[in-house]
């Protein structure tokens, strides 16, 4: 992508946001070719590990090329596979960045995140707005876009707080009246 593309902004934005919440062993579920773990390690303070983790063969070998670190490993896996996230062990912190929306089960999915997470971990989740959980969806690779209130409800059946925040170009903040916001970014304890 050119680095000038407003979406490839945003998604660094969003991982160095994440970065200064970070702490302990860090799962990026999804992590597609890797280049968030180099954000996150380079602001973060306070990581020892790092694990991307992805469904794509081919974006994880480009990772474990691209990004080969001591701090970080790269591995194949489905994160709604119960058998698979019985071998990746517990995190401090999990980021999850527009992941949700790609996958039939979230249910399942957010479940899974939980279980990964260590009791006082934090869970960094983001998804785009959208018309609503069942209204058809512009994006074809999107099984569906939330209102706001869906998502958190979805997220809070699992996690016990759970702030919204939400995302306009490179700006995370807490929402503002007069300001349409494009993506919604969870903060899941």
């Amino acid at each position: 992508m050119n680095p000038k593309n407003g979406l490839l902004k945003e998604h660094i934005a969003r991982y160095r946001f994440a970065s200064y919440l970070a702490r302990g062993r860090v799962l990026d579920i999804a992590c597609g070719v890797g280049y968030g773990t180099e954000i996150l390690r380079a602001v973060g303070e306070g990581i020892k590990e790092i694990v991307g983790v992805d469904i794509d063969q081919e974006s994880i070998n480009y990772a474990k090329r691209k990004y080969k670190y001591p701090w970080n490993k790269f591995l194949v896996g489905d994160g709604c596979d119960d058998e698979f996230i019985k071998t990746l062990g517990t995190f401090d912190t999990i980021i999850s960045m527009e992941t949700i929306e790609h996958i039939k089960d979230d249910y399942k999915f957010v479940e899974n995140l939980r279980r990964l997470l260590r009791p006082g971990g934090l869970a960094v989740i983001s998804t785009p707005f959208g018309r609503g959980r069942n209204v058809e969806c512009s994006n074809e690779y999107h099984y569906r876009q939330y209102k706001e209130e869906e998502f958190k409800e979805l997220l809070s059946k699992n996690f016990s707080k759970v702030t919204i925040l939400h995302q306009r170009d490179e700006e995370i903040e807490l929402p503002k009246e007069d300001k349409k916001y494009y993506l919604m970014v969870a903060l899941c304890e």
